[in-house]
């Protein structure tokens, strides 16, 4: 049998800190888990919002998203983040968490649903192919 898999917002500090080890999958420059629930806290207050799979009372998938408005897509929810634990991919819990961004975005009466995803990772693109998102530009970074 399958345990079942819960999404909903992070609200507190405690399940803040218990996203760092997830949440340091995709993002390995992450060492420091108290300057992370920092980090995420600041952004919160910007309008970061961060949900979280659950399965057995552990967090074993996170989408951090944050409405933006741009001349290009209008009002949108960005995703910043999207991982899934490694033991857990490819069952079901990336879909489960784009489609609860999805909906928070529905929610918000935002028109796009946007996100990037590198060069480097196609079989993220090929699951965002799936999902119905479309490539439409490149992001392009310069480190200051």
């Amino acid at each position: 049998m399958q345990a079942e898999t819960e999404i909903r917002h992070i609200e507190t500090d405690v399940e803040l800190a218990a996203s760092f080890p997830v949440m340091q999958e995709l993002r390995p420059h992450l060492t420091d888990s108290t300057a992370y629930v920092e980090q995420i806290k600041r952004q919160h207050a910007q309008g970061y919002r961060l949900l979280a799979a659950w399965r057995d009372d552990s967090i074993v998938g996170l989408a951090g998203y944050r409405e933006v408005e741009s001349t290009i897509y209008g009002r949108f929810v960005y995703v910043d983040d999207l991982v899934v634990t490694g033991q857990l991919q490819r069952s079901g819990i990336g879909e489960l968490l784009l489609q609860s961004a999805r909906q928070q975005a529905a929610r918000l009466d935002c028109k796009n649903f946007v996100l990037d995803t590198g060069l480097h990772m196609p079989l993220a693109q090929r699951f965002y192919f799936r999902q119905g998102l479309l490539a439409r530009g490149m992001h392009f970074v310069e480190t200051l």
